[in-house]
């Protein structure tokens, strides 16, 4: 455990970006899924629907610094060419 007061406060902050992280990456994951789902049902209205939120989420997070920018290009291009696949 730290002594340091300073090294106390990062402790605690650290803690709550994390759990600020953990959450924004649940819902990103979350949004991924119901894409998928719609994809995987071949329901090309609701697989359209989901994408825009899901690519709304995700530039959320990479706004935010959760993801980098090119991991969030990454999952937005894959998302897309899947529902384009159903259309």
């Amino acid at each position: 455990m730290a002594n340091i007061k300073s090294a106390k406060k990062r402790i605690l902050v650290n803690e709550t970006k994390a759990a600020r992280n953990k959450a924004i990456k649940s819902k990103v994951k979350t949004c991924v899924k119901k894409v998928e789902t719609a994809v995987a049902n071949k329901d090309a209205a609701v697989a359209a629907d989901a994408l825009k939120t899901a690519i709304r989420e995700i530039n959320k997070a990479g706004g935010k610094g959760v993801y980098h920018k090119n991991t969030c290009s990454r999952k937005i291009s894959r998302l897309t060419k899947a529902v384009n696949t159903i259309a």
